[in-house]
């Protein structure tokens, strides 16, 4: 196995990178210093599938991507330029919106409880057939029986579903009355299993189940015994009936020195279960601390006081605590209902109660508002559940009676006990990361998955002993700045960021573009003006791409919402008078002013990207990068963030890279390059190696950050260049360790005590070496 000092993160599609494809691009990869290749799910999916969640056969890997074949040559490739794999598998759920091209789910569609397959998923058979919602208004009136395909089917639109044996009729209505399933409405509220979050088309699987277990990882096993890949990364393991034990037979798998992360969402105050057999979490954790100290916190109050204007609200930790409440509400009586339902029915056997419906579904929905977790069965976690549910008491005591049904049936350890650590962490997700993270807009770089907008920003004091924690207790976790979950691109981030550094003219800037041209809604407004400025170009107004880009993102952002409009009963002449609101603003007079502000600002959005890079890719941790960050993007939400990489003009880029003339796009390449290849000439002082923080001292010592690796790598970044890059840095020192220190990215040196003035001269960033 390949020591793993860093990863890349590809994003496979048939139609733009097969497995073959990343063979071509990996001798740019090894020039740029990645140690090792992060390929996403590999297994055969849905057919066309750009992101590959919607596994369809766990068996094999896509032949749409290239099959094992193409997968044993690109490892054979990287085994010979010393680098390696690391897969991401998806063990909570499988594809079945195309039920024809999944065969276990077709099984089960046409044999029902007899299907070898029946336990795999985790169905609700109580209710007879199991609920299918795929129907549109038109109803089972449209249903078909398609005899074109080798045997009969029911059709509706491009959707086919086998015909039990003995079950076939010339009539479509009769036939569908006998089968095992019962396809209804996609809106009727009926779901017969459970499902990724709200998704239909993504079946939950029951990895409980060790036959489950076995027959959806013989496969990688065999990746693993055949020493192919190098390292694991898990999608959403929260989603499983048993996580820590889910983990604990895939470690018995990989072996102990196989990497293996965990994409665990830790909320804010939340700590990483120890107990966990895995090196850490994907890094959303990380990504948070490397933005957040790049922040100023006396940006606060003004835009504080821009939110209460344009929401009515302050946009602080008090009104998000609340908000959250309200939202898990939205979505647990909304689209999570099914999931409460069968939760609400699994209490009542469990505690063996006679109470209502009513109150204990009223019970089951005020805890799960009161856990901020997205599960309290981890160890560091286990007593937020009694708080919720005292809480829940307090705040209801017409529910007394509910509650202790609730408890009896936790207690007894079964099957309500599982569901309700599934539901809760499907009710945190939809309604904080993907509702109210789109409600709330007081500085929306920090509305990210594990972010939490009411911390404004992280002082560097606080920084330091983050990564210090990190390099001692989780010293190989995954540390990142954009994934393909992310809402924005961490470029895209580190702009909107500046934004706490020029707060009041930001401010009176937004209140003069209203005042021209107002948006149709002042909150969607304030939230859509600061993505705007993200990614609006240096160089003047949008392009055509550009802005349809902008309308794709302005629809997901209002669907996700759920005020206005949602994806359920879309709002027309609303989501219209937002898109007409954004063409007036890009078309129309705003354009200039907001063209002007980007010139101002984005210098100094390029010097807090360049510092959170370079930050990441030294801390204590093993850092991702996502495709294409290499150089400056300006990706938004999925799936804009999945859009195919020109990798020819990055290795051109590359090729032609010089330390002295770096300049635009080649500056954050070269950061990248450099700290990547240091990486690799000298582990010991990474992962395992010491964190101590640099100190500058001065009146002007806040401006920097930074920090010592193993005794022979410094990283020192500028923050807050607003106010203060290159002004007032006179009598404001640094005190190098002994030695003399030669700077990576431009080769000067340096030794005992220098003044900042002299230090960043050019750069922002100083990537230093003990010589």
């Amino acid at each position: 196995m390949q020591p793993i000092t860093s990863t890349y993160r590809l994003q496979l599609r048939p139609d733009a990178l097969t497995l073959d494809g990343a063979r071509k691009i990996a001798d740019y990869l090894q020039e740029l210093g990645v140690s090792h290749l992060y390929l996403s799910p590999i297994l055969t999916a849905v057919d066309g599938s750009t992101h590959g969640y919607d596994v369809t056969d766990p068996t094999t890997v896509s032949d749409a991507l290239g099959g094992r074949q193409a997968l044993a040559a690109l490892v054979a490739d990287l085994r010979g330029r010393d680098m390696g794999v690391v897969v991401d598998l998806v063990p909570n759920h499988v594809g079945v919106g195309r039920a024809q091209e999944n065969p276990w789910w077709w099984d089960v569609l046409r044999n029902g409880r007899s299907s070898e397959y029946a336990e795999f998923f985790d169905i609700d058979w109580t209710q007879g057939r199991f609920v299918v919602p795929v129907l549109g208004d038109d109803g089972a009136d449209a249903l078909t029986v398609d005899r074109t395909g080798p045997e009969p089917a029911l059709a509706y639109h491009e959707h086919r579903f086998p015909i039990a044996p003995g079950t076939d009729h010339d009539d479509p209505a009769s036939t569908h009355a006998e089968q095992a399933y019962e396809l209804v409405h996609w809106r009727s509220g009926r779901v017969g299993y459970r499902r990724f979050f709200t998704v239909d088309s993504l079946a939950a699987l029951r990895q409980d189940d060790p036959a489950v277990f076995d027959a959806t990882h013989r496969e990688p096993a065999s990746w693993f015994a055949d020493d192919l890949v190098d390292g694991v990364r898990v999608d959403h393991p929260d989603g499983l009936a048993n996580p820590a034990g889910y983990l604990a037979r895939l470690r018995g798998l990989l072996g102990q020195e196989r990497w293996l992360v965990a994409e665990k969402i830790l909320t804010p105050g939340e700590s990483l279960d120890p107990a966990l057999p895995v090196d850490g979490t994907t890094g959303y954790d990380a990504l948070s601390e490397f933005g957040g100290v790049f922040l100023d916190p006396a940006g606060e109050g003004p835009l504080t006081a821009l939110h209460r204007e344009f929401t009515g609200n302050a946009g602080d930790t008090e009104f998000l605590e609340g908000a959250e409440q309200d939202t898990k509400r939205e979505v647990l009586w909304g689209g999570l209902k099914p999931e409460v339902d069968r939760l609400v029915e699994a209490v009542r056997r469990d505690s063996g109660t006679a109470t209502d419906t009513a109150p204990l579904t009223g019970a089951v929905i005020e805890v799960l508002t009161r856990i901020p977790t997205y599960r309290t069965d981890y160890g560091p976690n286990r007593g937020l559940l009694a708080a919720a549910v005292g809480g829940a008491a307090d705040a209801r005591p017409d529910l007394t009676g509910a509650l202790s049904a609730v408890t009896r049936a936790v207690l007894a350890g079964g099957e309500a006990a599982v569901r309700l650590q599934q539901v809760c962490g499907a009710a945190t997700a939809k309604a904080v990361e993907d509702r109210l993270f789109y409600r709330t807009a007081r500085l929306t770089s920090l509305q990210e998955v594990g972010g939490n907008p009411g911390r404004f920003a992280t002082p560097v004091s606080q920084f330091h002993l983050m990564q210090a924690a990190r390099a001692v207790n989780w010293p190989r976790a995954m540390t990142t700045l954009s994934t393909h979950d992310t809402k924005r691109g961490e470029d895209v981030r580190a702009r909107i960021g500046v934004l706490s550094q020029a707060a009041d003219l930001w401010a009176q800037s937004v209140r003069d573009w209203e005042a021209v041209t107002p948006s149709p809604d002042p909150a969607t407004g304030l939230f859509l003006w600061q993505t705007m400025f993200g990614v609006w170009p240096d160089d003047g107004e949008p392009t055509s791409l550009l802005r349809a880009r902008l309308h794709d993102y302005a629809t997901k952002a209002m669907r996700e919402a759920a005020v206005h409009t949602d994806w359920a009963s879309v709002n027309e002449e609303y989501e219209g008078r937002v898109h007409s609101w954004i063409d007036a603003v890009v078309g129309g007079p705003v354009s200039r002013s907001m063209a002007n502000l980007v010139r101002r600002l984005s210098p100094h959005g390029e010097v807090a990207a360049l510092g959170q890079k370079l930050l990441q890719l030294v801390a204590p941790g093993i850092p991702d990068l996502y495709q294409g960050t290499e150089v400056w993007e300006d990706s938004l939400v999925d799936p804009d963030n999945r859009r195919p990489v020109d990798f020819t003009v990055r290795r051109a880029l590359l090729a032609a890279l010089d330390p002295l003339d770096a300049v635009d796009e080649s500056v954050k390449m070269l950061v990248v390059r450099e700290a990547l290849c240091l990486r690799r000439e000298r582990p010991w002082c990474f992962v395992g190696g010491s964190y101590t923080p640099v100190f500058a001292d001065g009146p002007t010592a806040d401006h920097i950050v930074g920090f010592l690796r193993g005794d022979e790598v410094i990283a020192l970044a500028v923050r807050l260049s607003v106010s203060g890059f290159g002004r007032r840095w006179d009598g404001t020192v640094v005190r190098f360790p002994p030695g003399r220190w030669t700077d990576r990215l431009s080769g000067r040196e340096f030794e005992g005590t220098v003044e900042l003035s002299a230090l960043f001269v050019g750069r922002s960033v100083l990537l230093l070496v003990r010589q």
